[in-house]
């Protein structure tokens, strides 16, 4: 306990790692406080009986859990930061597609300000398109709840929600900026925990009220705690190849002759193959939402069919991504302009072959891992757990949780390591996503 608050007093002593800190706490409760503030024209009693009955329940209750509880507010922050996730996801695929985002990814600096850009112009196009759509689905939810829907009164809600859109991205890059941490993944974080402490209750209730009883409650930690160490184990996997650098002599000095390694992740892709197999899995339900029709397996989102296609989108994309996200190629030319090899492998085409083979390995047993991860709250649901409670087992957001967990405290020990401070562990170092890049360093 001692070593714990001697680090809290190390973190207060440095002052620019304090004014982060402070920094990224005011710009979440802007964030916060901005997601209870409803658009005009709601009927808030109406709006709040019909959250209650269907807060917890289907796609509308996924979504509304990664708006921090703000999609079922009708609030000014409903979409959230989600439409800046899929520009950024339609700009990456473009970069891999369009020759002139390719040019951009490559010209550095100044590419990438201009990527930036064109990412925050789609994401207005983005909420514009998904604000109507959105106001849709809550006056489904919720029939009573809008006083007026005249043309004007669309026109201005639209206009707010883009406005809160684009605000939402502008209070995550300020955290980037000068807050602590991925501002943008951050936000998403703070909106997926937001709904912690309602749903442990919830479940602590239902225990308590004769469901089995604490006894049950604390098993159910257990597990949870196993699923988040699963969790951090997939997030930090990797699979270390060995380098050799060739000896070179200039002057008296001797450079290279030793040892690296290419430090190939097990989940290289990340949570974006979840992303996607969600986002092709949301499409059967908003068209039959649209045409008011049954959408059948995919509004099952606990069932058995839905969570099989789920995982097995999951498996796919997780290939897909890989092969997006790790280029055998230039991992080969790279490492080959620097004089480095394989110990045993033939530096080119064969080093490319190798390292190709192996991602496809390590990349199945990665696949399988995350799609159960994925699906694990259908297993808990299924297992009497409350569905709010749940989503917390697995899924898109257990993950997000635990990456930008680590991503932040790992920048809060290099702070810490630089002004010659212990870390935040006695032995090791906290390891994020981002210590794992795909990088072959001549040392």
């Amino acid at each position: 306990m001692k070593r714990f608050f001697d680090t809290l007093r190390n973190i207060w002593t440095i002052e620019e790692l304090r004014q982060r800190i402070i920094v990224t706490l005011g710009l979440v409760l802007i964030y916060r406080l901005g997601s209870y503030v409803v658009l005009p024209g709601v009927n808030i009693e109406a709006l709040t009986a019909a959250r209650n009955d269907s807060q917890n329940g289907g796609i509308v209750g996924l979504i509304n859990m990664f708006a921090g509880g703000a999609f079922l507010r009708a609030s000014i922050f409903g979409l959230g930061i989600m439409p800046y996730i899929t520009a950024s996801i339609i700009i990456q695929l473009l970069g891999m597609a369009v020759p002139y985002f390719q040019k951009l990814q490559r010209e550095g600096e100044s590419g990438r300000k201009k990527i930036n850009q064109y990412t925050r112009l789609l994401t207005i196009a983005v909420t514009a398109v998904q604000a109507p759509g959105y106001i849709a689905s809550i006056k489904s939810t919720a029939p009573n709840a809008f006083l007026d829907l005249s043309t004007m009164w669309w026109i201005q809600s639209i206009f707010i929600l883009v406005t809160g859109t684009m605000f939402v991205m502008w209070l995550g890059e300020r955290i980037t900026d000068k807050g602590l941490g991925n501002g943008i993944s951050l936000i998403i974080m703070i909106g997926i925990i937001s709904r912690l402490p309602f749903a442990f209750l919830s479940e602590v209730k239902s225990r308590t009220a004769g469901n089995g009883g604490l006894i049950i409650f604390l098993i159910e930690l257990v597990i949870l705690l196993m699923v988040i160490v699963g969790s951090i184990l997939l997030v930090q996997g990797t699979r270390r190849i060995p380098v050799q650098f060739a000896k070179k002599i200039v002057g008296n000095k001797q450079y290279g002759g030793v040892r690296q390694y290419i430090p190939l992740k097990v989940n290289a892709a990340g949570v974006m193959p979840i992303i996607f197999a969600q986002a092709i899995m949301f499409i059967p339900a908003a068209i039959a939402g649209f045409s008011n029709s049954s959408s059948g397996i995919f509004s099952e989102r606990y069932g058995f069919w839905y969570n099989t296609i789920f995982a097995t989108l999951i498996i796919l994309f997780t290939y897909f991504y890989t092969a997006i996200m790790v280029n055998p190629n230039q991992l080969a030319d790279d490492m080959k302009r620097n004089g480095g090899f394989i110990p045993g492998v033939k530096p080119g085409k064969k080093t490319a072959e190798f390292i190709d083979q192996v991602m496809s390995r390590i990349t199945l047993p990665g696949s399988i891992f995350l799609a159960g991860v994925a699906v694990m709250p259908a297993f808990a649901q299924k297992l009497g757990i409350n569905s709010a409670f749940a989503d917390f087992y697995g899924g898109t957001s257990l993950l997000i949780l635990v990456g930008v967990v680590l991503d932040t405290l790992q920048q809060i020990e290099t702070y810490l390591l630089n002004r010659h401070y212990d870390g935040l562990m006695k032995t090791g170092r906290i390891k994020g996503r981002g210590a794992n890049s795909m990088m072959v360093q001549q040392g």
